[in-house]
């Protein structure tokens, strides 16, 4: 097969202007560079857009899921269970903490949680006297888990819930934003620079409870307050104490501010994202090799997705590599999202084997991302559906 020369397409790519740009240099002649007033602008910002009342920064999503673990108290002897289908963060998370972790298989035809899984799970855990402390969703690609059904099982088996959503700024789940706290104790956001919006690096932990919030505050900043002082230190600026044993998790005021200015194309990203995601579901219907020979991961009707990332699933998966080659043969920048966590080996340290979650091996198996990003062009989109036709 011949191969088109032409610019590299990556699966995801940040989209950076000038004001962006301005943005950050303002702050690099200003007098603060790491923590200062944009730090609390972004946090602030966030939550007004996710309608919650609470937002902790910090320096990456995976800082942000480490203090919601310890905010929740989640610590040796504990078991927290999340997807198979994420980022190794989702349970490195809680091993962080010292817990013990597990996974709840996903559908294999959307790559989320699956919440008939989580109940035979959830009914077999409570006989043996092992129910998770919490439970962390992934909206995998911007979709949204079914967020009410688990919220209610959360309820039934008391665990609590961080729902993982560091692909799903922007997104809204049954008519509000994703993040909004509504179904779980704390919702986290990436910003890293193939996601929705970037700092470059960066990520939010939000809730809606003023509680976990502090304990979040002093875990992202070494355990240090200068605030609630008993009153004999409220009168010495110089006094800070120490509460518990913290970390150093803050984000600057550089990424806060690119974070700031991102946000303000928040509504505009999403859009096109979801603009291109219907030309791809579009063409791929209308082309009878496709269509045939592929489906498309979409998101349920009570979610409008951010479509993080738009990923197909080949109806023979042994065809998957001969497709994944070709297209990063001829400069088209694919990925598979994600190896599923228990076939690492360090997980198959832990015990985990691959067959223990087999809708997880089904989903991997057949998947591959296609680019996805505000700056891909309908072009684009075109010579990399004409390569995978022809690869097929």
């Amino acid at each position: 097969m011949s191969q088109e020369k032409g610019p590299y397409i990556p699966y995801g790519k940040q989209h950076i202007c000038q004001e962006d740009i301005d943005a950050v240099v303002d702050v690099l002649t200003s007098d603060f560079l790491t923590q200062g007033p944009k730090v609390p602008l972004f946090e602030q910002l966030v939550a007004q857009h996710s309608q919650v009342k609470y937002a902790c920064a910090a320096n990456s999503a995976t800082s942000a899921l480490h203090i919601a673990c310890l905010a929740l108290g989640v610590t040796k002897g504990d078991v927290v269970w999340t997807s198979p289908i994420s980022f190794v963060a989702s349970s490195n998370c809680a091993l962080y903490c010292g817990a013990d972790v597990d996974f709840v298989d996903v559908e294999s035809n959307t790559g989320l949680m699956s919440v008939k899984a989580l109940s035979r799970k959830l009914a077999i855990a409570k006989q043996s006297n092992n129910l998770p402390k919490v439970v962390i969703p992934v909206h995998l690609a911007g979709h949204s888990c079914d967020m009410e059904a688990i919220d209610k099982l959360a309820k039934k088996y008391q665990f609590k819930i961080i729902e993982d959503a560091s692909h799903g700024i922007g997104g809204q789940y049954k008519d509000r934003p994703i993040g909004n706290c509504q179904y779980c104790d704390i919702s986290i956001f990436s910003f890293h620079p193939v996601k929705i919006i970037t700092s470059a690096e960066g990520g939010m932990a939000l809730t809606s409870d003023e509680s976990l919030y502090n304990k979040m505050r002093l875990f992202v900043s070494h355990g240090v307050t200068r605030e609630n002082l008993a009153p004999e230190h409220s009168n010495q600026a110089w006094y800070y104490e120490q509460q518990t044993l913290g970390f150093n998790y803050r984000m600057s005021e550089l990424h806060a501010a690119l974070g700031v200015n991102q946000l303000s194309k928040l509504i505009d990203f999403v859009a096109r994202r979801n603009k291109l995601a219907d030309s791809y579901l579009e063409k791929i219907a209308k082309d009878r090799v496709l269509s045939k020979e592929l489906h498309s991961i979409t998101p349920s009707n009570e979610c409008y997705s951010a479509y993080h990332l738009f990923v197909i699933q080949l109806n023979k998966p042994e065809k998957r590599l001969t497709v994944f080659n070709q297209l990063r043969a001829n400069g088209i920048g694919v990925n598979v999202h994600y190896i599923p966590i228990c076939n690492q080996p360090y997980y198959r340290e832990l015990g985990f084997k691959p067959s223990d979650f087999p809708n997880a091996q089904s989903y991997y198996e057949s998947a591959i991302t296609l680019p996805l990003h505000p700056s891909l062009s309908l072009q684009e989109q075109d010579k990399i559906l004409k390569v995978i036709r022809e690869s097929l």
